[in-house]
C-alpha cells in the first residue's frame, strides 16, 4: 500500500510499505477513506519529537471501512462499518479508563517505560506520534490496523459525509475539551489563540457552549477569516498590541477565560517578563518559549480560567507562574479524552448544530501529494487552512 513516512526533519515521502495486518484479536483493519494532516504532524516534520524513526508512518486523523475484524473486536465491530478512529488507542480496563481519564490509559503503550522517563508515567499510545507514544503506524495510507478496536473507534451512520465526521478522529473534541475547560457562562467572553483548525473549532465550540463573545488571535488572514466565519471578533497580533487590544474590546475587564491553541510552535515578541528571564533561561533546558501561554495568562481575567490544548513535547519556559499564581487562574490541559465525546459531537453534527468541514481549504485523491501538502500546510501557503485525502479517491 501507499503511505506517508517520515525520514528525518523535513524530509515527508509517499511510499509503498507492507499491508497492515491482524496481529491481536481485538484489531481491525480499515480501507481509509479519509485522512487529514494535523498540525501536531507539523511538530514531527520539524523534528520536535526525537523518537521518530526513518519509515516511520504518519497520521492520526483518520476513518474508514472495516475490511478485516479479530475476534476480540467482532462483538463491536463487522466487515463493511464505516468508523472514526480517534487518536488515542485505550484499553477501557485499566483504572484510568474506568475513570474517563481516557488519554492517560495504562496499557496500550507498548513503550511506557521510555515515556514514564519523561513523564513519570505511560499514557495512552497514540497513532503516528513516534515511539515515545508506542511506534504505531499512522492513518496517511491507503490502510490502517486499529488496535483495541473494541473500544476506540465510533461507527459512522449512514447519509453522513466522510468530511462531516473526520475530524471527529481529533481536532473536534480537542476543541470541544478546550471550549470545556473554560466552564463557560452565557455572558463570558472568551479569548482564543491561534487561529488554526483547532483555534477556530474552539470558536465553534466556544459558541455551542453558551459563551456570549469569543475574541480569536492571530496574524494569518484567511486564519483570521475562518474565525470570523465561525462568529468570532479578531485581532492581529502583528498590528496591535494584544493585550491593548483585549482591554479595549472588553471595557477594561478582560476575557473570562482564554485558550491557548498554539502550543510550541508559539513565536512573537518577548514580553517584559520573558526578557527579564533571559539569564535564567540561558542555563535552563527548554523545548521552546510558551509565548502564547503567557500572553493568555497576562490576558486572562483574574479568577479566570487558562485551557490548553496546544500540545507541547517536553519542558518549556519560562512560564508566568507569578501571574497565574497571584490572579488565581485555573490552568487545565491534556490531550483530548476522546472517547467522553465522540457520540455527543456526532450528535451535534447529526442534529445540524455544527459541520466541523468548513476549515477544509485543500483536497487530494492521490497519496503522492503529500510531501509537497505538507509543505504547503507548514508555510501556510496558497491560503491553506486543513489537507484532507481521499487514498482511494
Amino acid at each position: 500500500m501507499k503511505a506517508l513516512t517520515w525520514h528525518g526533519e523535513g524530509d515527508i515521502r509517499c511510499e509503498t510499505v507492507p499491508d497492515p495486518k491482524i496481529e491481536h484479536d481485538r484489531d481491525v483493519v480499515i480501507k481509509v477513506t479519509a485522512c487529514a494532516i494535523c498540525g501536531s504532524d507539523l511538530h514531527l516534520m520539524g523534528g520536535f519529537m526525537p523518537t521518530m524513526e526513518s519509515g516511520d508512518i504518519l497520521g492520526h486523523e483518520t476513518m474508514g471501512e472495516v475490511v478485516e475484524v479479530g475476534s476480540g473486536a467482532a462483538s463491536k465491530l463487522k466487515v463493511g462499518d464505516r468508523i472514526v478512529v480517534p487518536f488515542t488507542i485505550c484499553c477501557g480496563e485499566c483504572r484510568q479508563c474506568r475513570w474517563g481519564n481516557w488519554s492517560c490509559c495504562e496499557r496500550t503503550n507498548p513503550n511506557g517505560k521510555m515515556q514514564a522517563e519523561t513523564f513519570g508515567y505511560p499514557l495512552a499510545g497514540l497513532f503516528g506520534f513516534s515511539h515515545i507514544t508506542g511506534g504505531f503506524s499512522g492513518g496517511q495510507a491507503e490502510y490502517l490496523r486499529v488496535p483495541y478496536a473494541d473500544v476506540g473507534p465510533i461507527k459512522v451512520p449512514d447519509g453522513l459525509d466522510d468530511e462531516k465526521v473526520l475530524f471527529l478522529s481529533d481536532i473536534f473534541p480537542t476543541a470541544y475539551q478546550a471550549a470545556e475547560h473554560c466552564d463557560i457562562g452565557p455572558e463570558d467572553t472568551v479569548a482564543v489563540w491561534g487561529c488554526g483548525p483547532v483555534g477556530v473549532l474552539a470558536v465553534k465550540c466556544c459558541f455551542l457552549l453558551g459563551a456570549k463573545r469569543v475574541i480569536a488571535i492571530d496574524t494569518v488572514p484567511e486564519r483570521l477569516a475562518l474565525a470570523r466565519e465561525a462568529g468570532a471578533e479578531t485581532i492581529d497580533y502583528g498590528a496591535v498590541d494584544i493585550q491593548e487590544a483585549l482591554m479595549e474590546m472588553t471595557g477594561g475587564q478582560g476575557p473570562d477565560s482564554v485558550i491557548e491553541a498554539v502550543g510550541m510552535e508559539a513565536h512573537g515578541a518577548e514580553t517584559l517578563m520573558q526578557k527579564v528571564s533571559s539569564a535564567v533561561m540561558s542555563s535552563t533546558t527548554s523545548m521552546g518559549r510558551p509565548f502564547a501561554l503567557n500572553q493568555a495568562i497576562l490576558a486572562c481575567r483574574p479568577g479566570g480560567n487558562v485551557s490548553m490544548p496546544g500540545v507541547f513535547a517536553g519542558p518549556a519556559g519560562p512560564v508566568d507562574l507569578g501571574g497565574l499564581m497571584n490572579k488565581g487562574l485555573t490552568l487545565k490541559t491534556g490531550q483530548t479524552h476522546m472517547q467522553r465525546y465522540l457520540k455527543p459531537l456526532l450528535e451535534r453534527i447529526e442534529n445540524g448544530e455544527i459541520d466541523p468541514s468548513f476549515i477544509i481549504s485543500h483536497r487530494s485523491s492521490n497519496l503522492e501529494d503529500g510531501p509537497a501538502l505538507y509543505e504547503t500546510f507548514r508555510d501556510k501557503k496558497d491560503n491553506c487552512t486543513k489537507v484532507v485525502f481521499k487514498p482511494h479517491g
